[in-house]
């Protein structure tokens, strides 16, 4: 295979963008990849999103988003993997360019869930409906349930995963296309709205619009242009039950372990090697397991890990430097492509007030439903 490179990041503020539609936000966010990557045609796109069925009524959105890009002819399709479609958008793209069969590439993610949708409904949907859905459950509340598991098996506190949102929140502050860039304390956290017991408001992701799109290219490319090579250097997915009755072990997020070890195979990476991360934080539970199944602590260890400030900024490795889905926002479809665009910013040392100091690797992992899908992206500096 070829070695593949981000050549252009390009991404809309995150919100609830009402003046602009489904269409017009990914075009927004394409334009922006392709100025960045200084382009004058793509071969090929991929967007992911994950039910604008149900969010606003369109599908056959490859064709639609080639259309009002300015590119009909060439090859477009939707990938879908609910909350990860983006980062498996990503992946697809990435093999085609690997292959040799298209030199540039663009992939993107979009979903519009602001316009009037029943938006519990349509992201009930990832969820197993004969056994969750149709039962009553909602996602706050399975991954309440991972929480109160993850409490009762390892003495994670309600303090430890309040710091996932207040630190997130911090990251978010600094982040202009972030949805809520303000800060919280431990104390909002805990005293707000209860979603799923042990759940608040503040630590459960927004309902969000917006758009993100990379372009991809063959690594030869990538070393011609005037900017800093990253390249990807490994990618990795997994799948796990859709139902959580069905694991083994409720605290464990097995597609995000095996996904990660894919990743880190391909790329001859260990976690230790690891300069940041962005994670499926939608909820905050999610981002303590998740370092866990990354390898950045052992099982059980995440609150503790995430309370001492190890994730911050200026942690042992920083995680969510966006923000994250809690504070930058998490338009579904998107997520995986501004995963990809905040570490792409870190390694080009282009991340402002939120830069970490001298990155050389970066992940991004993208998780569907509860878990039941995950996606590991590796990236390197040159």
């Amino acid at each position: 295979m070829r070695e593949v490179a981000v050549i252009g990041i390009g991404m809309t503020k995150f919100g609830e963008l009402w003046t602009k539609s489904l269409r017009d936000i990914f075009v927004e966010a394409a334009m922006a990849a392709i100025d960045d990557a200084k382009v004058d045609q793509i071969g090929s796109m991929y967007v992911g999103s994950m039910t604008p069925g149900l969010f606003v009524g369109q599908e056959h959105i490859g064709a639609l988003m080639a259309d009002y890009l300015g590119t009909p002819s060439i090859p477009a399709m939707r990938v879908e993997s609910a909350c990860c479609s983006g980062g498996m958008a990503f992946r697809a793209g990435f093999f085609e360019v690997a292959s040799g069969h298209t030199d540039v590439v663009l992939v993107g993610g979009v979903e519009k869930m602001n316009d009037g949708a029943d938006v519990t409904y349509a992201l009930a949907t990832a969820a197993d409906q004969e056994y969750e859905v149709y039962q009553g459950v909602t996602f706050p509340g399975l991954y309440a349930l991972i929480a109160r598991a993850h409490m009762h098996a390892y003495g994670t506190t309600r303090e430890q995963m309040a710091a996932v949102s207040v630190k997130n929140h911090h990251n978010g502050s600094l982040n202009e296309r972030a949805q809520f860039p303000r800060e919280v304390t431990v104390e909002q956290v805990l005293n707000a709205t209860l979603v799923a017991d042990p759940l608040t408001m503040l630590e459960c992701s927004p309902v969000s619009d917006g758009a993100a799109c990379a372009i991809l290219a063959p690594l030869a490319i990538a070393k011609k242009l005037s900017m800093p090579v990253i390249k990807v250097i490994g990618t990795g997915a997994a799948t796990d039950t859709l139902a959580l009755h069905a694991r083994e072990d409720l605290t464990t997020l097995k597609a995000v372990k095996l996904s990660a070890q894919s990743a880190y195979k391909m790329a001859g990476v260990k976690p230790t090697d690891v300069s940041l991360a962005e994670v499926h934080d939608c909820f905050s539970i999610a981002e303590i397991c998740i370092v866990e199944e990354l390898g950045f602590v052992e099982k059980g260890k995440g609150g503790p890990f995430t309370e001492q400030g190890h994730t911050a900024l200026d942690g042992k490795i920083p995680v969510n430097t966006s923000g994250g889905l809690k504070s930058k926002g998490h338009p579904v479809g998107a997520t995986g492509i501004a995963q990809v665009c905040e570490i792409v910013e870190q390694l080009r040392g282009a991340a402002g007030k939120r830069q970490v100091k001298d990155p050389k690797i970066g992940i991004a992992q993208n998780m569907g439903g509860s878990g039941a899908s995950s996606v590991v992206h590796v990236f390197k500096k040159e």
